[in-house]
């Protein structure tokens, strides 16, 4: 099992880009270079090769208009209508979210993302950061 937290905001797989003079690129590469810089020490000495469990738990800053105004800025109380909110339900897309995860953690963690059978992820409200668990079934 691997387990580890990626602090920041999460950031979503962006779709391939084409240029004019008709290359394709990749918007999201620096992004996924980034991500595995600060994941590297984690990686296993051989890639999982059988039936992966996959949790991610995305974290993201709450907007501020969920906090109470004090002299014209927002305060570290939040709202009485928005203090039972605790998942985010706004962009970016949960399904982007997995999928730069799981770009970023093969070939180096997992061989492919194939492999992938149970997959449990969500997306709340906190401190900027991502947590993933990764487990041979």
């Amino acid at each position: 099992m691997i387990s580890f937290t990626i602090p920041g905001e999460p950031k979503a797989l962006k779709r391939h880009r084409h240029t004019r003079k008709g290359f394709t690129y990749d918007p999201s590469k620096r992004d996924k270079k980034e991500m595995w810089l600060q994941i590297a020490r984690f990686k296993p000495k051989t890639p999982f090769k059988g039936e992966i469990y996959l949790r991610v738990a995305f974290y993201f800053k709450r907007p501020n208009h969920h906090f109470k105004i004090k002299k014209g800025k927002p305060s570290n109380i939040i709202k009485d209508k928005y203090a039972h909110i605790k998942y985010k339900s706004s962009r970016p897309d949960i399904d982007n979210l997995i999928k730069m995860i799981a770009d970023v953690i093969q070939p180096q963690m997992i061989h492919e993302d194939d492999q992938i059978c149970m997959l449990q992820a969500e997306k709340l409200y906190g401190k900027p950061r991502t947590e993933v668990i990764i487990q041979e079934i």
